[in-house]
């Protein structure tokens, strides 16, 4: 693994370890060259999946990327980074579950919906706000409509809790 910090090819990993899902393993490296120290993730791939997006253009599926926008729709959100990793890990695995190596972004757009529906409310909307182009403010009214009617819909020991504090 190369060194972050000096570009150095000969790194050591001093611990190892699975993450608290087994769905990795972290290891902590150090540098011998600069002394730097890092971590690193490593994942089963099962197979390379191409997204394929509107335009048609191909692009290979990116999980930071996936992590990244997830992190601007659960900005200052109370949900524990814990439930977010199994709801990406989930996704993934039934990406490659599907047997296509080339997957829509629709697909993935749905999936990481359908996820963040059942974390968080306000992400959900943040998130459907860019993945479905929100361009007027009604947009947000219809979204707000269809989680409220689905809400109201959820047997009483099925409803979905609100944060602490919340109304």
């Amino acid at each position: 693994m190369r060194c972050p910090y000096c570009g150095s090819l000969d790194t050591q990993v001093k611990d190892s370890r699975p993450t608290d899902d087994s769905s990795a393993i972290r290891r902590r490296r150090v540098c011998p060259d600069c002394g730097g120290r890092f971590t690193t993730f490593e994942r089963v791939q099962l197979r390379d999946l191409i997204v394929v997006k509107k335009s048609g253009r191909r692009v290979a599926f990116d999980r930071d990327k996936l992590m990244r926008s997830l992190g601007v729709a659960l900005r200052k959100r109370p949900v524990d980074p814990e439930r977010v990793e199994r709801m990406v890990n989930g996704v993934v695995r039934q990406l490659e579950s599907e047997g296509e190596a080339e997957i829509p972004s629709a697909r993935i757009g749905e999936l990481i919906m359908q996820g963040l529906k059942s974390l968080d409310d306000v992400a959900y909307v943040r998130f459907a706000s860019v993945y479905r182009d929100f361009r007027e403010a009604r947009d947000f009214n219809t979204v707000i409509d269809e989680l409220s009617t689905e809400e109201a819909d959820e047997p009483p020991a099925k409803k979905r809790t609100k944060a602490p504090g919340k109304a």
